[in-house]
């Protein structure tokens, strides 16, 4: 008999039927270069059997009994297939064992195959009225047997596709080698179809390309003429577990079936020792053949639950799950004690794919179950585990457990979810890559690395966990990279206890308590990451993420934390951007930390850390928060258009500001409070609403080296017993006073540069007591420095231009100054006539003699320029109180008698005769 073959070819063009019962042949156009077989006339009263009834639809109606059962088509060892009674060559015999292989294509007992004709195409591609016929040499006198010509040529493709219907795949293997219109109809791909489906049952071709590697392609997308018949052939090579079949044989086929997992697996190590595979069929290979790749038993479990087998995998076995629809959840291997399934030692290329693995413990049991697993993986062996669901109701341990050196599986496309403990847990210095995983709504973690292990983990969807996302700790490693990891109970990323994961392009986000949470020496790299609030203390490299829109904040270090965050975009989050609390020292460089609903940066209890070169800006209360002992050092930062503060410093709040823009903030650029003594050097301060620098409520720090320029008020405030130092700074180009002290004010101003602006260089007022030594005050639209309302100051060797104003009472200590003469806009409106209303402002107010009018009884918070008393009031009873400073009530219009010398009246602001005080902030930073 010729060799069983499965070889893929073209596809075929079906004969035309033929009307008529009898039919006389032809002449043959077949070339000399075609074998010749003798002719056999039919004769025209020779009955033959019209095919005109048999259609190809007739092929599904006339289909082998089995073909529609378990077996698909299987035929017992005693049925014989219709073709026997027809072949020319001697029937064959019994198919062989399954250690049996068939004889190659080619042998000796092979029948010629026609050869194609001389022009190109193949007579059994044309229809039966002019497919040629053949025909022998004068040297032939005999004819053929009628029924066997007529069988090979004149029968129509149609009846052929019936009868081989009826043939498994061996025999049909065979008949495809007697000739190319035989093979052409053998390679049906509805016949392949249907054969596979019966062995296999999947809906589409699996392929097995190399090992460990198995995927179903749909026929559409193949570039295989059968890929049915391609997938049977790599995967003829299988032993079966399948309830019901292992005692039934079919002839024409060549498989081996069981009832039990464990039963194909004694097999599969008995055959293993002859370094033979079961059922395997010799054949032409195709490109995706893996033939000359070492590869070990495969094994498929067909549909069902398999429960109580204890599995252990020492070699290397393909476990497959065999089923139609979703594979996986029609296979279910589930153990109550033990773990279900152990791939140990030897296991170097072991396959478990498209199963449901359960681990379900009874709870009444004595037997301890914590270091049991629905999966577990040992030491020395690399397994491939892929879409497999995962599930165990154990509340100890894991669902998978991967541990000890050499342990190295591939895990992907898996479901591990919905378990009462850890989803995957890998430990003790094991290895090994986990892709494209669903890891979801597990009791504890959904991933545990710890004890130095090293995975590799990539594209997994982690979310919806009852704790932690991912929890590294105890010298745990990893690489983590483009992992989804989000609405975890606690943080989507914990490290502790020495752990240093590198966490890469992963999204983490809606953490309940945080993004990532690095504590007690944990450490790590966290690169080019969306994420979305996280809390990070110990020392982790936080560097180009995204991390935005937290419930809480976006960074969290404490406890002693340390750390490198540089390059990030944290925005958005409810708290603060960064917080670093609790001697933490962190590095925090180049990120872009804004529009979050609180503060940028929050420093508190005793936290440290090097802030530099950051963009801080629009965020809702300060830019940076430092108190509580804090000392931070900020350089070179861009902090700017805050709704309040740029940086605020109370209760004691320190450190350093050097080198930064602080700019457009709609209260005071900087504000230092409540025993707060930080030293601000170096800083560019302006374009602040409500001035530049504002020192109150017993504020210390030292200002050096600062240009303080283009506040909408006061470029320095210094107010409630707060006593700072300003040496060598710029103020100027203020739209009010330069330096503003009051409410007990003190501070030391030395060798400051206070110049070009609107209002008075210095103001001192009500009990405050500076001291001025060898500033220069110049190029002011007001006086040069003005003390009023009980205050006093001492003033040494400084350079006036401006004039020196005082308050009647008013005594200052004064001592080697020069003092220009005043040139200030007061002096030229008093001189011009003016009232003094008209250079007066909400917030600053001209220094001069003012009086009340009893004529028009203005009461004691009423004052009246000099001009006005002279133009407007002459005649009446007036009275000069002091020499102070106060807006005009006469030409704001709030008094009986209209202004002569001022336009329309305006709203009385009820003024106290000092300048507007600053907008505070009282808001403390709770977090």
């Amino acid at each position: 008999m010729p060799s069983a073959s499965f070889t893929a070819s073209r596809s075929y063009v079906r004969r035309s039927r033929r009307k008529g019962a009898n039919r006389i042949p032809t002449p043959s156009r077949t070339t000399s270069a075609e074998p010749c077989e003798p002719s056999c006339p039919v004769q025209p009263n020779q009955n033959i059997p019209a095919p005109s009834s048999v259609t190809h639809g007739g092929a599904q109606a006339l289909a082998p009994p089995g073909s529609s059962t378990g077996g698909g088509g299987a035929v017992p060892a005693h049925h014989h297939s219709p073709y026997d009674l027809r072949r020319k060559s001697p029937s064959h015999h019994d198919a062989p064992g399954p250690s049996t292989s068939a004889a190659t294509a080619g042998s000796p007992t092979s029948p010629a195959t026609p050869t194609a004709p001389a022009q190109g195409y193949s007579a059994a591609m044309l229809p039966a009225r002019k497919r040629p016929r053949r025909t022998c040499s004068a040297s032939y006198e005999n004819c053929t047997n009628t029924a066997a010509h007529y069988l090979q040529y004149e029968l129509p493709d149609e009846v052929l596709l019936t009868i081989f219907n009826y043939l498994l795949e061996q025999d049909l293997c065979r008949v495809s080698q007697v000739c190319k219109r035989f093979q052409a109809i053998a390679n049906d791909t509805e016949i392949w179809k249907r054969l596979y489906q019966s062995v296999y049952e999947y809906d589409l071709p699996l392929f097995n390309p190399s090992p460990c590697r198995f995927e179903f392609i749909s026929p559409e997308e193949s570039e295989l003429a059968n890929p049915w018949k391609e997938s049977f052939r790599q995967l003829y090579r299988g032993i079966h577990v399948r309830l019901g079949y292992q005692d039934l044989t079919f002839k024409g086929r060549n498989l081996v079936y069981f009832n039990t997992v464990q039963g194909a697996l004694d097999y599969a190590d008995e055959r293993s020792g002859s370094n033979s595979t079961t059922g395997s069929v010799s054949g032409s290979c195709s490109n995706h053949s893996t033939e000359g790749s070492p590869q070990g038993a495969l094994i498929f479990l067909h549909a069902g639950t398999y429960r109580g087998e204890f599995l252990v995998i020492d070699s290397d076995i393909a476990l497959i799950g065999a089923a139609s629809g979703n594979v996986a959840e029609s296979v279910i291997l589930e153990r109550e004690s033990e773990s279900t399934v152990m791939f140990v030692e030897g296991a170097k290329n072991a396959y478990a794919g498209h199963l449901t693995l359960k681990f379900s413990p009874d709870v009444t049991s004595t037997v301890p179950h914590h270091k049991h697993y629905c999966l577990e993986v040992g030491e020395n062996c690399s397994p491939t585990i892929d879409h497999c669901i995962i599930r165990s109701t154990s509340v100890v341990g894991a669902a998978v457990c991967v541990s000890g050196v050499g342990a190295n599986p591939v895990i992907r496309h898996c479901d591990i979810s919905d378990c009462e403990n850890v989803g995957l847990y890998v430990t003790d210095y094991a290895q090994g890559t986990y892709e494209d995983n669903e890891i979801s709504r597990n009791a504890l973690a959904g991933i545990w690395v710890k004890n130095y292990a090293n995975p590799i983990m990539r594209r997994n969807h982690i979310h919806h966990g009852r704790d932690v996302g991912i929890f590294t700790f105890d010298n745990g490693l990893g690489y983590f990279e483009a992992n989804d990891i989000h609405n975890n109970r606690i943080a989507g990323f914990e490290v502790k206890a020495g752990a240093n994961p590198t966490v890469v392009h992963c999204e983490i986000h809606h953490g309940q308590t945080g993004g990532i949470y690095v504590h007690e020496n944990g450490l790590g790299q966290f690169i080019d990451n969306k994420i979305h609030s996280t809390t990070s203390p110990a020392n982790p490299t936080i560097r180009r993420n995204e991390i935005y829109n937290g419930h809480q904040g976006g960074v969290y270090i404490f406890g002693e934390g340390r750390g490198l965050i540089e390059h990030n975009n944290i925005y958005g989050n409810a708290l603060a951007g960064i917080q670093i609390r609790t001697n933490s020292d962190p590095i925090v460089r180049h990120n872009k930390i804004h529009h979050g609903q609180h503060g940028g940066i929050y420093v508190h209890e005793k936290g440290q850390g090097l802030i530099e070169e950051n963009e801080v800006y629009a965020n809702t209360l300060a830019g940076v928060w430092i108190t509580t002992g804090s000392t931070p050092v900020l350089r070179r930062n861009r902090i700017h258009s805050g709704k309040q503060v740029g940086v605020y410093f109370y209760d004691n709040g320190h450190g350093k500001l050097e080198d930064n823009d602080i700019f457009n903030h709609l209260y005071s650029g900087v504000q230092i409070r409540t025993g707060s003594n930080p030293v601000i050097r170096g800083n560019k301060i302006w374009g602040g609403q409500n001035g530049g620098v504002l020192v109150y409520n017993g504020g210390l720090g030292l200002l050096e080296q600062n240009e303080i320029f283009d506040n909408a008020m006061a470029g320095v405030w210094i107010k409630t017993d707060s006593n700072p130092t300003l040496k060598r700074n710029k103020i100027f180009d203020g739209r009010d006073g330069g330096i503003c002290i009051f409410n007990g004010g003190k501070g030391i101003l030395e060798e400051n540069d206070i110049f070009r602006n609107a209002q008075a260089g210095v103001l001192i007022s009500t009990q405050s007591h500076p001291i001025l030594r060898r500033n220069r005050i110049f190029d002011g639209l007001a006086a040069g420095v003005e003390i009023t309302n009980n205050a006093t100051a001492t003033l040494e060797y400084s350079t006036t231009a401006g004039g020196l104003c005082l308050a009647s009472g008013v005594q200052p200590i004064v001592r080697g100054n020069k003092i220009f003469n005043n040139q200030d806009a007061v002096e030229k409106a008093v001189a011009n006539g003016q009232c003094l209303y008209k250079i007066s402002s909400y917030t600053s107010f001209p220094m001069h003699d003012f009086y009340r009018c009893q004529t028009c009884n203005t009461t004691d918070r009423n004052a009246i320029c000099v001009n006005c008393i002279k133009t407007c009031h002459a005649g009446h009873d007036v009275e000069f109180i002091r020499h102070d400073r106060f807006f005009c009530d006469c030409g704001a219009g709030t008094l009986t008698n209209q202004c002569q010398l001022q336009g329309e009246p305006t709203q009385d602001t009820d003024t106290l005769y000092d300048s507007a005080a600053p907008m505070e902030s009282h808001t403390l930073m709770v977090n």
